[in-house]
């Protein structure tokens, strides 16, 4: 199989869980490199739903080991509870799950200043998750950060947390007018973390090297969405990490080269949540029977996710992003019952039309879809395993979609089981 990466190349949602969950079969190891709590992995299992948000999805596949990677943003009190949550379901995690020394954290007062900053915007909010993402990025920006081995490290956490709640009390009481945080509480509560989390910390570049070296199969996590890439997205309506294929080398310490397949995964439709433009949404009855066939509903908030058509446009602009070297679409199923299913060829801005997704949001923000119409299959996908057992219409949609973009499809998900999955 060589070394996998697994990325999103919409705006995320788009099945990744279940996707790393099936390949983590034929790999050892299983990696998350960006983004912190704000990604919701849905993994269904013999039934039995599992939601993760820091934890790679390979965690469920006893014997499998993973690795929350250096630019991963941590949320100490949420990772705790996530391992609790797995070892209640007889998931074992210790000895299983090696955290990075250097992973920046998430802090209380991250989520604070996350929800007072969102709401301040008014009407021109981003829709963030309110999981203190944005802040706590900015402060690993801005050398201001604690990081994991802080917590191990009781004199170096007492120096930089005076120094950092400091000015963030002075901000939150300050310009907000709200209450800010106790010194001693936040302390000690650093402290408790410290002590929990110790057993998982240790230094993962160094790992990363060991594992590289002795023929270890990888497989690379992302969370979120090409279209959320912090550079490279509908900026300012994205996330606050990179999650294209260069973040994997940054986040983990390793060099290129040591990634064999780049998978891409992508709805048979499109989803976002929050604000920002979608040229292909589809409001009204049409986008509520998208969204009620798809459960789409965020696995971290629950916010309904607006749906539309499949975007071509914005695909290739991922996948050249990407280097992508297969496809694997998600969720055909949902549109089981649709006599007609549409696709966006290109975009008409302003009377001219391109096949080029604009980096300026203004002028993205005028697109109008250019559409290619497809009978619908109206029978039954869901469940279906075999290439040549899915419908002739279902089929064509299909091999449209590789047509246009130049990439194989490997893989399509025709269910949320881990079975529901056509190998072709």
């Amino acid at each position: 199989m060589g070394n996998v990466a697994v990325l999103g190349v919409q705006w995320g949602d788009e099945g990744k869980g279940k996707i790393v969950d099936f390949l983590a079969q034929e790999a050892e190891w299983v990696v998350r490199y960006q983004g912190g709590t704000n990604a919701g992995h849905t993994v269904i299992v013999k039934g039995k739903k599992y939601i993760l948000h820091l934890i790679p999805s390979g965690i469920l596949h006893p014997g499998k080991k993973c690795i929350i990677g250096n630019g991963v943003v941590v949320d100490p009190p949420e990772l705790l509870k996530e391992i609790e949550d797995l070892e209640r379901e007889g998931i074992e995690v210790k000895g299983r799950l090696f955290l990075s020394e250097t992973a920046h954290l998430i802090m209380p007062y991250h989520k604070k200043l996350d929800a007072l900053s969102e709401k301040l915007k008014g009407k021109k909010q981003i829709g963030t998750t309110l999981r203190g993402i944005g802040p706590a990025y900015s402060d690993k920006m801005a050398r201001t950060s604690l990081r994991v081995h802080d917590l191990l490290r009781p004199e170096r956490l007492k120096e930089r947390l005076e120094e950092t709640l400091r000015v963030k009390n002075l901000i939150i009481r300050e310009f907000f007018k709200e209450e800010g945080y106790s010194f001693e509480e936040l302390y000690k509560d650093a402290l408790a973390w410290g002590e929990a989390l110790e057993t998982y910390v240790c230094n993962t570049v160094h790992l990363m090297r060991k594992i590289i070296k002795s023929g270890d199969l990888v497989l690379f996590e992302g969370a979120q969405g090409a279209l959320l890439d912090i550079d490279h997205g509908t900026y300012p309506f994205v996330t606050s990490s990179n999650t294209t294929v260069g973040s994997i080398f940054t986040g983990l310490g390793i060099p290129p080269g040591h990634i064999h397949r780049v998978i891409g995964i992508s709805k048979a439709y499109t989803t976002r949540v929050g604000g920002g433009p979608f040229p292909t949404e589809l409001e009204g009855e049409e986008g509520q029977r998208l969204r009620d066939r798809g459960g789409e509903y965020g696995a971290t908030t629950g916010r309904p996710r607006r749906c539309g058509w499949l975007d071509l446009v914005a695909l290739k602009h991922a996948a050249w992003l990407n280097g992508l070297t297969e496809l694997t679409i998600t969720k055909l199923d949902v549109l089981d019952t649709l006599e007609e299913i549409k696709v966006c060829i290109a975009y008409d801005i302003d009377g001219e039309r391109t096949e080029e997704m604009p980096a300026d949001l203004d002028t993205f923000s005028r697109a109008k879809p250019v559409y290619k119409s497809f009978p619908g299959w109206q029978g039954l996908v869901k469940g279906t395993t075999n290439w040549e057992d899915l419908p002739t219409q279902a089929r064509t949609y299909l091999e449209f979609i590789e047509e246009a973009l130049n990439i194989p499809i490997k893989m399509v998900s025709t269910g949320p089981d881990r079975v529901e999955t056509v190998i072709r």
